[in-house]
């Protein structure tokens, strides 16, 4: 009887503990949202200490910007990586950005390719077209053509970044990017 008490309550704390901390993401992202940044973070950081994942992807979001806290490429880092390593598909891209280009940490091709991949696999469209320019280009995976191709056709495909990855490409290609010319070819075959 004792024992199904303890668990009884256990459950009970887990329960409390969970929704006070979407309860602080739902009021950090209501500040977020409305750009009130400094009241913001407070309560995205203590949701994201209790382990909400979205919380700490908004959090790296607002130190990486500098949005209502000094800009901090390693504590952005530091969230983002807490949010990927629970499958946030957001999170993950950012992880594989700051890899890339060594913001926060040490730059490592390979690692960034591995955060793509995860997030590509969650249809992140963002994360796919990053996916496909590591097979085209060979940084952090060996080059592959037609990898690279599917790729970078499901970002452009994507339901919620299609539109503006195209937008952004045509834009590049105007300016005289050449692999931006070169993915819009390889897309449209």
């Amino acid at each position: 009887m004792r024992s199904i008490l303890m668990t009884l309550m256990l459950m009970l704390s887990t329960v409390a503990v969970a929704q006070s901390a979407e309860r602080l993401y739902n009021e950090g992202k209501s500040y977020y949202d409305r750009e009130r940044y400094t009241e913001a973070v407070p309560r995205l950081k203590a949701a994201a200490e209790k382990g909400h994942k979205k919380a700490q992807y908004r959090l790296g979001r607002c130190y990486d910007k500098g949005y209502g806290v000094k800009e901090d490429d390693q504590a952005a880092f530091r969230w983002y990586l807490k949010a990927a390593q629970q499958g946030h598909a957001k999170a993950q891209y950012q992880v594989g950005k700051c890899y890339k280009n060594g913001e926060g940490v040490e730059k490592n091709r390979v690692k960034a390719f591995q955060y793509f991949e995860k997030a590509a696999k969650q249809d992140n469209g963002k994360a796919q077209l990053a996916l496909g320019k590591c097979y085209l280009k060979g940084k952090g995976v060996a080059a592959d053509r037609a990898k690279a191709i599917s790729w970078l056709r499901k970002a452009v495909k994507d339901e919620q970044d299609g539109k503006e990855i195209l937008q952004e490409l045509r834009a590049e290609a105007a300016a005289g990017d050449v692999d931006a010319k070169l993915i819009l070819s390889l897309v449209k075959k």
